[in-house]
């Protein structure tokens, strides 16, 4: 069989049916039971139009092999997550492709323990086999067992918070016609909040658009229900919503580098001195609030597959990367896009203040740019020019993902996607926004391209 392109640093991504058919994913079924050896598997998906068929074929994949499936339907990651560590599964996939254009879907794989699978821990080997198409003969067929796993799942999202300390807040929320609206259905009767909800029933055509609040362009609509309803916060998620993004009570988008700080303060007074773990992206602010609150930082590789064993390896409490996926402990070290958003109202609720005034004081101490992304032909030659030009005056360069290059009042990183043609550029300065500015439209200018 020709390669499979559809494979990345830790996850499948790719466009349907030209990267990603029915066949692919019984190959990636038939590849991940033999290089896993599991007996059971929870497999789910999100709402795109392909998902039904790319999920029925991995799972013809699985039970061909010999797997049980605990089929969980329509679902958020977090649910296939939460499914494999809650019921000590041997393994879970989730057909999503996130965020990506709505003709694309891909895969996220886990073993025991909701343990990622990532071209370090064994992704490639699935790729290898998947291609080669030599599957190892079952002794038995596997079954498949459609359950629902929401109960216990919303009991565990709602246990990272005191209901009681809630206040009656009027929070609009955006779901982008993805998975997150039913969620909030089963939370609501449990929380004091009035929701305000658009883009609310899961479509998988995204008449609205694809979900993916990380570009400006797909943030109007919340900021300007949050306006218009006088809410008190607002609330926007991906397709399979394993990222929330926040919306103050003014409609301002609040980059995710700033929630990380307000998460990783909440959890270090409930346990002072324990380990933070963020990613190289931004990174100033972060430190500097676990340092004051007495905790530990810790660097990881962007991407969840790197953040997780990251978290595991230094067991930190909580990690959180400024694109806006939020990690814990409790949640066996996965990523969720429910826990951060109850825990934020939670913070308001309890201190009485807007979201503007929580971050008003961190943004002036450390302005970003936010994530530019601009489409170049050639990544590597463009990070490697960048390089050239300004290390040889930094104080230090890393390359733990692309370069960071940190000066004495200013830094900046560029990477490549992992899952997408694009570079993407962070800038930080200290307490300096028109330093960070001017910085930023020096390195666009560098870099050249079109906007991604």
């Amino acid at each position: 069989m020709k390669g499979i392109n559809c494979f990345k640093a830790y996850d499948v991504r790719g466009r349907v049916p030209e990267d990603l058919d029915e066949d692919i994913a019984y190959r990636i079924g038939r590849a991940y039971a033999a290089h896993i050896a599991p007996q059971t598997v929870t497999v789910g998906r999100d709402v795109r139009s392909s998902s039904p068929a790319l999920s029925a074929a991995l799972t013809s994949g699985l039970t061909d092999s010999g797997v049980d499936v605990v089929d969980i339907g329509i679902c958020g990651t977090e649910q296939v997550y939460f499914a494999t560590f809650h019921r000590g599964l041997d393994g879970g996939i989730m057909v999503t492709a996130s965020h990506n254009p709505r003709d694309h879907n891909g895969m996220k794989m886990v073993k025991t323990g909701a343990r990622p699978i990532s071209a370090d821990t064994g992704l490639e080997d699935i790729r290898r086999i998947a291609e080669s198409g030599e599957f190892p003969q079952a002794a038995r067929h596997g079954s498949v067992n459609r359950q629902s796993i929401t109960g216990d799942y919303i009991d565990h999202v709602l246990g990272y918070i005191d209901t009681g300390a809630l206040k009656p807040l009027r929070i609009v929320v955006n779901a982008g016609n993805g998975c997150a609206g039913p969620v909030v259905d089963l939370l609501e009767p449990h929380l004091p909040f009035e929701f305000v909800k658009l883009q609310h029933e899961p479509d998988g055509t995204f008449p609205n658009g694809v979900p993916n609040p990380m570009l400006a362009r797909y943030r109007g609509a919340t900021s300007a229900a949050v306006l218009e309803s006088r809410a008190d916060l607002g609330i926007a998620w991906d397709g399979d919503f394993d990222r929330c993004f926040f919306f103050d009570e003014n409609g301002a988008f609040i980059e995710g580098y700033y929630i990380v700080g307000l998460l990783a303060l909440a959890f270090l007074k409930k346990s002072p001195g324990d380990r933070i773990v963020h990613d190289p992206r931004l990174t100033w602010n972060t430190i500097d609030a676990v340092e004051r609150a007495g905790g530990r930082p810790v660097q990881s590789k962007s991407g969840h597959a790197f953040i997780k064993q990251t978290m595991r390896d230094v067991d930190a409490v909580y990690g959180g990367e400024m694109s806006a996926h939020h990690y814990f402990r409790d949640f066996s070290y996965a990523d969720s896009g429910m826990i951060p958003w109850l825990l934020i109202a939670e913070i308001i609720s309890r201190r009485g203040v807007p979201l503007s005034e929580l971050v008003t004081d961190r943004i002036a101490m450390f302005p970003t740019s936010g994530e530019i992304n601009r489409r170049v032909e050639n990544t590597a030659e463009t990070i490697a020019r960048l390089e050239s030009q300004y290390a040889v005056r930094a104080l230090s360069t890393e390359h733990v993902d692309g370069i960071s290059v940190t000066f004495a009042d200013w830094r900046f990183n560029v990477r490549a996607s992992n899952t997408e043609p694009l570079l993407r550029l962070n800038v930080e300065s200290s307490a300096d926004t028109e330093l960070m500015r001017t910085r930023t439209e020096e390195l666009l200018e560098l870099i050249g391209g079109e906007p991604g």
